[in-house]
């Protein structure tokens, strides 16, 4: 456990150890994974959330009563509800998305895998995303977990992190690199 714990720090990974923690303890890893999965898929689907995630405005109370209401509305209960909760009542509510990340990274950590943050230009198909996940397994030697994010300013390619490493494929990076080469040879 102290392994999995050396891969997330600070006030996300607090957070996320803790639910981990707790989540692991009564057998509910898979349960809490699909329900945090559901509330990324929400922020990622409504600007108002997000407002309410990202702005210090808000008082803990009225973010309390209106994740709460969102919560119910999305059949997200047990854990993740009280984990989201208690981050809005303790002013944190911002870095649940960060707690999120490190939460799955502890998970896949546990489960002998490599998570790996993916961000394309458009969303990747079912099959682009299965071969990704093949050739990084083939080169890591164990099993990936994505987590992808759509940039559509990288034109095309892909970003890819594994930890502290990144590939970065891009378009718009080679057109920076092209312009740059282009200016020392002009």
């Amino acid at each position: 456990m102290a392994e999995e714990k050396s891969i997330v720090s600070g006030v996300s990974g607090r957070y996320a150890t803790a639910l981990f923690e707790l989540a692991q303890g009564s057998g509910q890893l898979d349960a809490v994974e699909a329900d945090l999965s559901r509330f990324t898929a929400l922020l990622a689907e409504s600007e108002d959330l997000t407002r309410l995630v990202r702005s210090p405005v808000f008082a803990a109370d009225d973010q309390v009563r209106a994740v709460t209401a969102v919560l119910q509305a999305a059949g997200i209960g047990g854990l993740v509800a009280n984990f989201i909760k208690v981050a809005a009542g303790n002013r944190r509510l911002f870095a649940v998305p960060a707690m999120i990340a490190d939460f799955r990274r502890l998970a896949a950590a546990h489960r002998g895998e490599t998570a790996a943050e993916v961000t394309s230009a458009e969303p990747l198909s079912a099959s682009a995303e299965a071969a990704l996940k093949d050739a990084l397994k083939a080169k890591l030697g164990k099993d990936v977990t994505l987590s992808s994010k759509v940039d559509p300013s990288l034109i095309g390619g892909l970003v890819v992190k594994v930890g502290s490493r990144m590939v970065d494929t891009s378009l718009r990076t080679k057109l920076n690199s092209l312009k740059i080469a282009m200016k020392e040879v002009g």
